[in-house]
């Protein structure tokens, strides 16, 4: 019987001089090769990697025939803010495809940020498919399907060939034989894979071949920030603060993230927590020191404040490091 390492911690939180928990889990740091250089925890953990696989999903959209201006691509790999950019861009894409946004299959939701929300209450509107943080991604899957002749009404089954064209994709990038599958917040397929199969996907795609599938997804992510996340998203502070790095962010805690040189890594919280996996990259970007970073702004991304009676009182902090 093979014994996996145990969760690492990858962040506390503490009150008052107080240790109050901790956030535990698995992160791994890889080269350009894909070769494990520093790992936490198991770095072959079997993870869902929820929105984090975006990257890959819209690679597969590419590859099989999606052509689409850059800030649209990097939506497409998105899950975004569902601010006004985001929306217009949502049915930009439906209408080169000749659809409109009745297409979506995405569950009716709100805006994720949370001024675009009020705006969007106060404005009288309920809750609807195109204002779900996968908007983008879905109106890419439609259109890949109207560029290929595949039907739209079922594209979010796992046997369409879209699903079965990301599903290889997912195989070729991380390296993993996908053997589970599941249904994302989305409603589209979510694949089981490892930690460093998916910090390997990304490692791939930034070092790769100016003009691959792989190559225009992640330089059209690190062009269009803004277009990945939002105006206030820790995913889009990443980027701005570090030239040349693509990030994705996916629910439960998990995180994916490239430099230009193609060192790699990601995270997966056991908890789900976005504020523990927040400080874990950037304690890691923070080790990496990556040319030409603002380390200003990492470490305030690499520290969160713990507020009590309407003042800061303790930290969400990383103890992550790189020997």
């Amino acid at each position: 019987m093979v014994t996996r390492p145990p969760a690492a911690v990858l962040a506390t939180y503490s009150r008052s001089g107080f240790v109050e928990g901790e956030h535990r889990g698995h992160a791994v740091v890889v080269d350009a090769s894909g070769a494990v250089m520093q790992s936490w925890g198991d770095p072959n953990r079997s993870i869902m990697a929820r929105s984090s696989a975006k990257p890959i999903q819209a690679t597969a959209m590419v590859r099989s025939g999606l052509e689409l201006p850059e800030e649209f691509l990097a939506l497409a790999a998105s899950s975004h803010s569902g601010e006004g950019r985001h929306l217009s861009g949502v049915v930009r894409i439906l209408e080169s495809a000749g659809l409109t946004s009745a297409a979506l299959q995405t569950p009716a939701d709100y805006p994720l940020d949370p001024w675009a929300r009020d705006a969007w209450v106060q404005s009288g509107r309920r809750p609807a498919p195109i204002a779900m943080n996968c908007s983008g991604k879905h109106a890419a899957m439609l259109a890949t399907c109207v560029v290929n002749g595949w039907s739209i009404e079922n594209y979010r089954d796992p046997d369409h060939p879209l699903q079965r064209a990301i599903l290889d994709d997912v195989r070729r990038l991380t390296g993993n034989e996908v053997t589970k599958m599941g249904v994302d917040g989305c409603g589209a397929p979510v694949h089981v894979m490892t930690v460093t199969g998916l910090a390997r996907s990304l490692a791939v795609a930034i070092t790769s071949e100016p003009g691959s599938a792989e190559r225009r997804v992640v330089d059209a992510m690190r062009k269009h920030p803004e277009m990945v996340g939002g105006t206030r998203r820790d995913v889009t502070a990443f980027m701005r603060a570090v030239p040349g790095l693509v990030v994705k962010d996916g629910a439960e805690g998990v995180y994916v993230a490239a430099l230009p040189d193609g060192r790699a890594t990601a995270i997966k919280v056991d908890d789900g927590s976005a504020r523990g996996r927040q400080v874990a990259l950037a304690s890691i970007l923070q080790a990496l020191s990556p040319e030409g970073a603002d380390m200003v702004a990492l470490a305030g991304l690499a520290h969160l404040a713990m507020m009590g009676g309407g003042r800061p009182v303790g930290e969400v902090v990383s103890p992550l490091h790189l020997p």
